[in-house]
């Protein structure tokens, strides 16, 4: 019996909040809220009353039970329809870039050539030409050895200045913690700071 007081008690209040609502469709959504959770609260109040009266006490702790779950309800319904703030609307997460990273420093060098087999030779040419014209016999033929070996040496040193080249060394520090160095024979235009991402062996400015 009581329990169709209970559900009687709580028709009524749902057609008075229904009533209410129309009456107030000109409220902005946030005293709509205010309106809907008010209403809610007099129906709960209204609904433990009647739980009072049930003659057990398990009747009247489901009784309750039943009444905080349809007051529940009747606030989440309520909050369904708060307009959701811009600031807090789910947003995409960005993609999380797992190769790139920040120029950390930027130093340029001189890089020396090597010395290749055509400076060895031209040296050891023009050296054994300048030996051989001097001395005479054993003296000879050491100097022309000792003369080969200079040339040889000389070759070499100019090969290596002529391809002595300039290296820009950029050094980068990834979001992970790693730390990279890449060379790069021309100026790559990057200074510290710089967003880069990965691009096969190398980097490019992201």
């Amino acid at each position: 019996m009581k329990k169709h007081l209970l559900i009687l008690a709580s028709g009524l209040l749902v057609s008075a909040m229904g009533s209410t609502a129309q009456a107030e469709t000109a409220l902005t959504p946030k005293a709509q809220y205010a309106a809907d959770s008010k209403n809610a609260t007099v129906r709960y109040t209204a609904d433990k009353k009647l739980c009072n009266d049930e003659t057990s006490s398990n009747a009247r702790l489901q009784c309750r039970r039943d009444a905080k779950a349809e007051y529940d309800k009747a606030l989440a319904a309520a909050k369904s329809q708060m307009p959701t703030p811009p600031s807090a609307q789910a947003r995409e997460p960005k993609a999380v870039c797992a190769e790139c990273g920040n120029v950390v420093a930027v130093t340029m060098s001189e890089q020396k050539g090597e010395g290749g087999p055509v400076g060895l030779i031209a040296g050891g040419v023009t050296g054994a030409i300048l030996g051989h014209q001097v001395g005479s016999g054993l003296g000879k033929d050491l100097a022309t050895v000792a003369g080969a070996a200079g040339g040889a040496y000389a070759g070499k040193k100019i090969e290596e200045k002529v391809k002595t080249h300039k290296v820009w060394r950029v050094s980068v520090h990834y979001a992970d913690g790693r730390r990279n160095s890449f060379d790069f024979k021309q100026d790559p235009g990057l200074k510290v700071g710089d967003q880069v991402k990965n691009s096969g062996n190398s980097i490019v400015r992201y």
